[in-house]
C-alpha cells in the first residue's frame, strides 16, 4: 500500500512539473513572435495605445508591483501581530474565535471583498483623497485584507511547530509568553516569516478581480498611490475579452510570461528557504 501511495505521489509530482513546463513553453512560444518581428521595444514601453501600434505593458507591471508591494507592507505587520496575539500574548478565550475568523476569511470569494469595497471603501477614499476613489490605494488596501489570512496561517503554522519543539525548554527557563515569543520563537521563525511574506506577495500579484473592479484600470504609469492603475492580471482579462486577433492580443502572452516568472521566482525562493530550514 505504501508503495502505491508513493507511486501516486510521484506521478502527481511529475504531472504537475510537466504542466508547469508546458505552460512555460506555451507562453514563450506565443511571446516569441514579438522578438522575431522586432516588437520587444514596443511591448516594453510605457505607452498602451493599440490603435497606434503601441502595446506597452510597463504601466501594468508597475501597477502590479505597486498593489502587491503595498499590500504586503500592510498585511505582513498585521498578520504578524495577529499571530503574536494568538500565541500567548492575547487571552485564550479570544484566540480560538479569532483563529476561526481568519480561517473563514481564506474561503471568502475574492469578488465579495471587491464588491463590498466598491460601496464602503471607495466612497471614503473619494472624499478624503479626491478623484473617483478607484485607485491603487483602494486596491492595495483590499488586497492586504485578502492576503492577511495567508500570512497569518503560514506564520501560525511555524509558531505551532516551534511550540512543540521548544515550549518545555522555555518553561524551564521561566520565560513569560511575551518573552518566549520575542526571544525564542520570532528569531527561530525567521525563515518562516520570509516565506509568509513571499506567499502573500505571490497571492497579491496573482489577484485579478479586486484590481479589475476597484483599481481604476488606467493604462498609464501611476503618478501617485491615489491614481488609477491597471495590473497585469486585469489587463489580460480586459483585453482578452475584447480582442483575439491583433498585436494587442499577442502582447498578452508576454504579460502572462512575466506573471509566470514572478510565480516561478517566488517558488524558487520558498524552496530555498525550505532547504535552509531542513539544513538547520
Amino acid at each position: 500500500m505504501e508503495r502505491v501511495v508513493a507511486t501516486l505521489y510521484a506521478v502527481a509530482g511529475i504531472g504537475a512539473g510537466l504542466v508547469g513546463v508546458a505552460l512555460l513553453v506555451f507562453l514563450t512560444a506565443y511571446s516569441w513572435p514579438l522578438v522575431t518581428q522586432g516588437h520587444v521595444g514596443t511591448v516594453l514601453s510605457t505607452t498602451w495605445n493599440p490603435n497606434a501600434g503601441s502595446f506597452g505593458i510597463v504601466p501594468m507591471i508597475l501597477g502590479s508591483l505597486t498593489i502587491a508591494g503595498g499590500a504586503v507592507l500592510i498585511a505582513f505587520p498585521a498578520g504578524l501581530g495577529i499571530c503574536i496575539f494568538l500565541n500567548g500574548v492575547g487571552p485564550r478565550w479570544a484566540a480560538r474565535p479569532l483563529r476561526a475568523v481568519v480561517e473563514l476569511m481564506t474561503g471568502i470569494p475574492t469578488v465579495l471583498y471587491a464588491f463590498v469595497a466598491v460601496f464602503l471603501l471607495v466612497p471614503v477614499l473619494r472624499n478624503i483623497a479626491g478623484g473617483s476613489g478607484y485607485s491603487a490605494l483602494s486596491a492595495l488596501l483590499v488586497v492586504a485584507v485578502l492576503i492577511t489570512p495567508t500570512i497569518v496561517l503560514t506564520i501560525d503554522g511555524r509558531f505551532e511547530q516551534l511550540h512543540g519543539q521548544l515550549y518545555l525548554a522555555t518553561v524551564a527557563l521561566g520565560l513569560t509568553p511575551a518573552q518566549r515569543l520575542a526571544w525564542v520563537y520570532l528569531p527561530a521563525a525567521r525563515n518562516g516569516l520570509i516565506a509568509a511574506m513571499i506567499l502573500g506577495f505571490g497571492r497579491a500579484v496573482g489577484d485579478t478581480v479586486i484590481a479589475l473592479m476597484i483599481a481604476g484600470n488606467a493604462t498609464h504609469v501611476p503618478s501617485s498611490i491615489t491614481g488609477a492603475v491597471r495590473t497585469l492580471t486585469s489587463h489580460i482579462a480586459l483585453v482578452l475579452a475584447a480582442d483575439t486577433q491583433s498585436g494587442a492580443y499577442y502582447s498578452l502572452f508576454a504579460a502572462g510570461l512575466l506573471l509566470f516568472l514572478f510565480v516561478l521566482l517566488a517558488n524558487i525562493a520558498l524552496r530555498y528557504i525550505g532547504s535552509k530550514e531542513r539544513s538547520t
